[in-house]
């Protein structure tokens, strides 16, 4: 079994439990967890410190995996994905089958299809969307690497995982709003 599988097997033993854990995307380290189990979500946001009001993001495997969490998907959206070259969040509106506190009062959700192996391979064997919020308390600086993760978060999570602690990730994904009613929004570039 490769380090990967490995790793992919013991992460999912912690999602289907209901728990934390923090691991490596194409972007920054993240905070998961099953973005279907509400009470799992509600300690992502007591670890993070965030407000309830502040939305977090999940990932999907693909593009037939995001059609089980949004009614409708923009057109512009499927057009984003397959040409965009660098990690992109699209905000949806009309969100379903996700946990109630993790879809904004809007009824929008923030996801994104990871360009990361590890991370596609996690939502395929899951079968799920997962939580994947910046690895830090909401409002200090997002960590560039695995060792500017404050003890606070890894103390937090049940399960850590053992890839790319030696990667330093350049930033986070950009981020669209693209609504059904054809207003497309930069959120962050």
């Amino acid at each position: 079994m490769s380090t990967i599988d490995s790793e992919i097997k013991k992460s999912l033993q912690i999602l289907k439990q209901g728990g934390l854990f923090l691991y490596p995307t194409d972007t920054v380290w993240a905070i998961g967890c099953d973005a279907s189990n509400l009470e799992a979500v509600k300690r992502v946001y007591a670890l993070k410190r965030r407000n309830l009001n502040k939305a977090l993001s999940c990932l999907v495997a693909d593009e037939r995996m995001l059609k089980r969490y949004v009614k409708q998907i923009p057109p512009a959206a499927l057009n984003i994905i397959d040409v965009t070259d660098k990690p992109t969040t699209i905000i949806y509106d009309n969100a379903q089958n996700l946990a109630s506190n993790l879809i904004a009062k809007d009824g929008s959700i923030a996801i994104r299809i990871p360009d990361d192996d590890f991370c596609y391979g996690i939502t395929r064997k899951f079968n799920g969307a997962i939580v994947s919020t910046s690895a830090n308390i909401s409002g200090n600086f997002t960590p560039k690497s695995f060792k500017e993760i404050t003890p606070a978060i890894l103390k937090g999570v049940d399960y850590v995982v053992n890839l790319h602690h030696e990667k330093i990730c350049s930033k986070p994904s950009s981020i669209i709003k693209l609504s059904n009613n054809g207003i497309v929004k930069i959120i962050r570039e």
